[in-house]
């Protein structure tokens, strides 16, 4: 007798698509139980940033993962894939949308970074499974999240200057940081995703920032995925021989 994603929770992403919202919170309960938050026992010579372009009304979704050296953050490589996601679009669930096709440009790469930048969520998350723990879970992969937006929980504005921070407060926890990557304007919020401690994600984001709001590994995918998903780009696993592709 076939099993029912509601008896096994831990499907492949690949089988999202048929999913119920119930059937949903089965499988973020248990990947939950799954992450590590640990501090890294290791160094980072590569940092990949993770994003996605897709409309609201729409199937299609261009996804880009761009791996950058570190801490120079010189583009390295970048995969590029264009998907069809069914899941519907329903906040705290996002990334039963997304998952499946960041999965394909992960597996595309033939050497894996030390560090993945999601642009979205980790820990910082109504049941702490953003699409960073999710995806970082799946893949056994270190992870981390790099967000404009606050998810979850509560926090006091940081100082106006650049690298000022605070903490997201979720129900007692410690959930991620509102860190200031530049004067006076609004915070990013940053988590760990799988395999790192809050320090961690917070210390690599802070290295990570270069002129611009983003840190540029997630800054520097998210050029990519618009580049492509315009055709400037085409889809498939890219070397950059050049010292910077912009």
């Amino acid at each position: 007798m076939p099993v029912t994603p509601s008896e096994n929770p831990n499907i492949p992403s690949s089988a999202y698509d048929s999913l119920s919202i119930p059937e949903a919170t089965r499988v973020q309960e248990s990947l939950r139980g799954r992450i590590d938050l640990n501090p890294m026992r290791s160094g980072i010579r590569t940092i990949a940033g993770a994003d996605i372009s897709l409309s609201l009304y729409s199937q299609t979704v261009f996804a880009g993962i761009v791996v950058l050296s570190f801490p120079e953050m010189r583009v390295l490589s970048y995969s590029l894939v264009q998907g069809t996601a069914r899941f519907p679009y329903v906040p705290g669930y996002l990334a039963f949308r997304e998952v499946p096709t960041i999965m394909e440009a992960w597996e595309q790469l033939p050497e894996k970074p030390d560090v993945i930048m999601f642009d979205g969520n980790g820990i910082l998350h109504a049941r702490r499974m953003g699409i960073a723990s999710h995806f970082g879970v799946l893949a056994d992969c270190i992870t981390m999240g790099c967000a404009k937006k606050k998810l979850a929980g509560k926090f006091d504005e940081p100082g106006e200057g650049r690298g000022q921070f605070s903490e997201v407060i979720d129900k007692g926890d410690t959930i991620g940081f509102a860190l200031r990557t530049k004067e006076r304007v609004k915070p990013v919020f940053i988590s760990p995703g799988h395999g790192m401690s809050l320090e961690d994600s917070l210390n690599i984001a802070m290295q990570s920032v270069g002129k611009y709001r983003l840190p540029e590994p997630t800054r520097r995918a998210h050029e990519h995925v618009n580049l492509f998903r315009t055709g400037a780009l085409p889809a498939g696993y890219h070397k950059v021989d050049t010292l910077t592709l912009f």
